[in-house]
């Protein structure tokens, strides 16, 4: 498994996970660079109940969506889900004397290496925690 986190301060977690999920906020933050952006994001946050996110890069050369299925949900500490190609994903959110820490534990995929994986999921996260701290 490969894991990214960060930490994010001044914000309750109720704030946290509603930017995290609801996606008129994950639109504005999931994408690693700036020469991509999210333009779409559906997220029906239930346990077997699935999630879309598209991500596509501003010149229109490249779009894939991100899509998964959600296996278990702790309101306000826990998300995991399987993506399409079956790898797992687990998230949680805890309170600590920072702020509240989100830590992403993933299954690599096998067609670029764990190190791209985690600097490109770790920018996704670092773009989250601009976003949130900055609204």
């Amino acid at each position: 498994m490969i894991t990214v986190n960060t930490t994010i301060k001044n914000k309750t977690t109720e704030e946290v996970w509603d930017y995290f999920t609801n996606p008129k906020h994950v639109m504005n933050w999931n994408y690693a660079g700036d020469d991509w952006h999210c333009p779409k994001a559906e997220n029906d946050l239930e346990v077997g109940k699935s999630f879309t996110y598209t991500m596509a890069a501003k010149n229109g050369e490249m779009s894939f969506d991100f899509t998964g299925i959600y296996t278990e949900i702790e309101p306000l500490s826990k998300i995991s889900y399987v993506l399409a190609d079956d790898r797992k994903i687990h998230i949680t959110f805890q309170e600590t004397e920072e702020g509240i820490e989100i830590i992403e534990k993933f299954d690599p995929e096998t067609e670029n290496s764990e190190e791209l994986q985690q600097t490109g999921w770790q920018m996704i996260l670092n773009n989250f925690k601009k976003y949130i701290e900055s609204n």
